[in-house]
């Protein structure tokens, strides 16, 4: 059994125009003063990282561990969430989708999935410069919209979706393959990849990939209704990443799991700073523990009533508590009396 690393922080939802978090340096030195060891960075956010330059330049990734190093923070993957979302967009999202894509392709969906494509190949370079074994990212969808079958849906449509779906992913997991770094495709609503049926119905279309594997947040599985600690014991083979985020489910007269329109707060399902929602935690570290996994305890924020920076520290502090130092020999080592093959025999009363 491997002991998880961590406690790291996805920095997605804490980069911003003010110090400290907006730079590198300065974002590496508060994380460190909050307890992390492991920082998650969106690539997308260029007052933290420039993607191009990683894909290209040895020396420049040097210099980004070098300057998480200062602060005694490693970098564990880089994140695509938003590049990976554009490689599959439904026509009803066009619009709400388009500020994810720099300005030069906005407007032009082809010009922007070509775009989106070009930065995962980016960051397959870049990940392997920086020594990486894993990445974050979104699928993107086609057959969202479809999710619920009313109207009914016409026979293939999805099946059409799907095969889309895999033809555009395919290449890029090829790439990533060449760069020895697992896609990690976080299974979330809103993609098509939102479930273990749809992330099965993905896998074969792209054949079976050894690098389509899965980034597991227990959080988006409270929301569906999911049993999600069942769900690592299927799938413990591709769950190659996690985040550590909170959730809860208190359905009412009113509202369940679509949330009538509602605004978070007030909401059915929401999520919430670890350790306030209903999120069996022990038992995923647990399992995490007895399943080998090698990657890192990421936590991302996100929680409808709580402050990040209380929600980043507490979170700092919470992983820490539930990381499983995993034991180096059995329990009851104490009580062996010693063996060897002809004792076995004789207690087994084998002639």
């Amino acid at each position: 059994m491997k002991t998880i690393k961590g406690p790291a922080i996805f920095l997605a939802q804490f980069a911003g125009d003010e110090s400290p978090f907006n730079s590198l340096d300065a974002i590496g030195a508060w994380v460190s003063e909050c307890g992390f060891k492991g920082v998650q960075i969106p690539s997308w956010d260029e007052r933290l990282f420039d993607l191009a330059t990683a894909a290209e330049s040895v020396d420049y990734c040097e210099e980004v561990k070098g300057t998480l190093a200062k602060h005694n923070v490693e970098l564990t993957e880089l994140s695509t969430h938003l590049q990976g979302q554009l490689v599959a967009v439904h026509p009803a999202y066009d619009e709400m989708f388009d500020g994810f894509a720099v300005p030069v392709v906005r407007g032009n969906p082809k010009a922007r999935q070509q775009w989106a494509v070009a930065q995962m190949l980016l960051a397959a370079k870049a990940s392997k410069n920086l020594g990486l074994t894993d990445h974050a990212t979104f699928p993107g969808a086609l057959a969202w919209p479809y999710f619920y079958p009313w109207p009914q849906r016409p026979a293939g449509l999805v099946e059409a979706a799907f095969h889309e779906l895999g033809k555009r992913w395919l290449p890029i997991l090829d790439a990533f393959d060449e760069a020895g770094v697992n896609v990690c495709y976080e299974i979330h609503p809103g993609e098509d990849l939102h479930d273990g049926i749809t992330f099965e119905m993905f896998l074969d279309r792209v054949e079976n990939h050894s690098r389509c594997n899965i980034l597991f947040d227990p959080s988006h599985m409270v929301l569906q209704q999911l049993d999600y600690l069942a769900f690592m014991d299927v799938y413990q083979d591709r769950i190659k990443m996690v985040h550590i985020k909170d959730a809860e489910f208190n359905a009412t007269a009113k509202q369940g799991v679509y949330g009538g329109y509602q605004g978070w707060v007030d909401r059915a399902g929401r999520f919430r700073s670890l350790g306030d929602g209903q999120v069996n935690f022990k038992g995923i570290f647990s399992k995490l523990a007895a399943m080998d996994f090698e990657g890192w305890a990421v936590l991302e924020w996100e929680c409808c009533l709580k402050h990040p920076n209380d929600g980043a520290r507490e979170g700092a502090i919470f992983i820490k508590d539930h990381i499983i130092h995993v034991t180096d020999k059995a329990f009851d080592d104490f009580a062996d009396g010693g063996s060897d093959e002809q004792a076995n025999k004789r207690i087994l009363g084998i002639n």
